[in-house]
């Protein structure tokens, strides 16, 4: 199920800036891969690459060893590449359980003739989603809000709901931005132990960008560092805290 992701010498520039300069890396099928560095890194403009939002001006992004260089991140919805985002985008007016309802595509009451026509495979379709979404409301801990309005929930719970958009899919591969901003700790300890859930039991692999490297340190290995958009260094998080390199990138110079 799970699949990786293979970058070779990715190029993007704005206004002349190049915020990633011939940046190679690759995220191994399986793995919970970290990204780190400082503001200004190139990291989200990375992943806005690989998720499919930006085109290189270079270079080239194989997923599960297919080519997707500027392939749209709607494209990449369908073969199983996803991505989570710093603020959560849900839909405030709905309930948590209606957010995971409406992810799946294609569904059979999306067309109109097929409402008219064939209610009852609509009605068994939108049974099934709806048994699915119930099972990922219970794997994350999320029964007691699954009727709450989306807008309602905390942060950290709707990080949750964002996780469990990817379950409603046959996700491979996900693309976490942040997940620890704005959580309580409590939340994140949930949050954290659902991706190392995810990833041994259902074989994700997770490709995240984090500033909290407690959650770096129990999530990644291996850690890469990025710095003037490209890699640094990588390798686990005990090495990479003692790389004076990155202490003097990444800290400025303090241990």
């Amino acid at each position: 199920m799970a699949a990786g992701i293979k970058v070779t010498d990715l190029c993007k520039s704005f206004g002349g800036v190049r915020a990633v300069d011939d940046c190679t890396l690759e995220v191994a099928e399986g793995s919970i891969t970290g990204l780190i560095g400082p503001n200004g890194a190139g990291k989200t403009t990375l992943f806005n690459m690989v998720a499919g939002t930006y085109a290189p001006c270079e270079g080239e992004i194989l997923f599960d060893n297919e080519d997707i260089t500027g392939i749209a991140s709607d494209k990449l919805f369908h073969k199983g590449l996803l991505r989570t985002f710093q603020i959560a985008h849900e839909f405030s007016n709905m309930t948590a359980l209606e957010n995971l309802m409406v992810v799946p595509g294609n569904q059979a009451g999306e067309n109109l003739l097929t409402t008219w026509f064939k209610p009852s495979m609509v009605r068994d379709q939108e049974a099934d989603i709806r048994a699915k979404a119930n099972e990922v409301i219970k794997f994350l801990n999320l029964s007691h809000v699954k009727n709450e309005l989306a807008g309602n929930l905390s942060g950290g719970q709707k990080k949750l709901l964002e996780l469990g958009r990817t379950m409603m899919v046959d996700a491979k591969t996900v693309l976490l931005d942040e997940v620890a901003a704005g959580v309580n700790r409590t939340l994140l300890n949930d949050l954290s132990d659902n991706i190392l859930r995810l990833n041994r039991e259902v074989g994700y692999t997770f490709f995240v960008i984090e500033h909290d490297m407690d959650l770096i340190a129990k999530l990644c290995d291996p850690v890469i560092v990025m710095a003037q958009g490209s890699v640094m260094t990588q390798g686990n998080i005990t090495d990479i805290r003692a790389n004076k390199q990155v202490i003097e990138a990444y800290f400025g110079g303090a241990a």
